[in-house]
């Protein structure tokens, strides 16, 4: 059995204050997209783990796809399986693309031995592994906020305009990105954002990671930057970085011409 998990890109981003127990409030607008992994799942005489495509440097089991494995066989006897993961979501992008695998590999594997879990109990499995896993259970449009674990529907669709991806050949940690941070309450409703025409996102539609980021990375600035170049009505960090996203009305035919050689590019 085989399946496809996606990225996705954060639409905004607001952090919002601190907590007491150290994490941070967010809000923030989860937006899937095309940009997708391959995972495909068989029956084995013993359990194991591979990957192909871009390198994977954790040890198997640390691996967030064997981790869902492990936390439903703490509840269900299921039989050895084999696991294979082609990895194409780049890391450290702020595309959730460990998240995406390990939510696909608890739907893939209820579905696969008919363990008749519903969305909620997935939810619950996925919200085990990481705060922004159980997006991906639904897949859809969502308003997220607390620490990225609460949810909410929203109401966008972006199917008729093109999503170029690009993600330098470096990450960011999540402790560079909020260094110099100061949490704030926003000043436009993500929302809200439904009943804005897309050109205005540009001007109220911030990501507060950029402020840290860009003066520690500018080269992540400069690529923000040059989509808008190349014709972006929105042009965005997804999360914490260091991937760039640009929404356009019609594909960009110069793009190449904008964008160094040696970087990713999805489009």
């Amino acid at each position: 059995m085989i399946t496809f998990p996606n990225a996705k890109i954060n639409i905004g981003l607001n952090v919002v204050e601190k907590r007491p127990d150290g994490y941070h409030n967010l809000e923030t607008i989860f937006y899937p997209v095309k940009l997708s992994d391959a995972l495909e799942v068989i029956e084995a005489e013993t359990t194991s783990f591979s990957s192909s495509g871009i390198k994977i440097d954790a040890e198997p089991e640390n691996n967030l796809v064997y981790k869902a494995y492990s936390l439903l066989t703490e509840d269900f006897n299921m039989p050895p399986i084999k696991m294979h993961l082609h990895k194409v979501i780049p890391f450290g992008a702020g595309l959730g693309g460990g998240s995406a695998d390990a939510a696909f590999a608890l739907k893939m594997l209820n579905d696969y031995f008919g363990l008749s879990l519903s969305i909620d109990q997935l939810k619950q499995y996925a919200a085990r592994i990481g705060a922004d896993c159980p997006f991906f259970i639904n897949n859809k449009p969502t308003f997220a906020h607390g620490i990225g674990d609460q949810f909410k529907s929203v109401n966008i669709d972006l199917s008729r305009y093109e999503i170029v991806i690009i993600k330098p050949p470096f990450s960011v940690s999540t402790p560079q990105a909020y260094k110099n941070i100061v949490p704030a309450k926003p000043h436009f409703n993500l929302l809200e954002i439904a009943q804005l025409p897309i050109e205005d996102w540009k001007t109220v539609v911030k990501n507060d990671f950029e402020k840290s980021v860009f003066p520690q990375f500018p080269e992540v600035e400069n690529l923000k930057n040059k989509l808008y170049e190349a014709g972006a009505v929105y042009a965005s960090m997804s999360g914490s970085g260091s991937a760039v996203f640009g929404i356009f009305r019609h594909s960009p035919t110069d793009l190449d011409s904008f964008i160094p050689g040696g970087i990713f590019i999805y489009r």
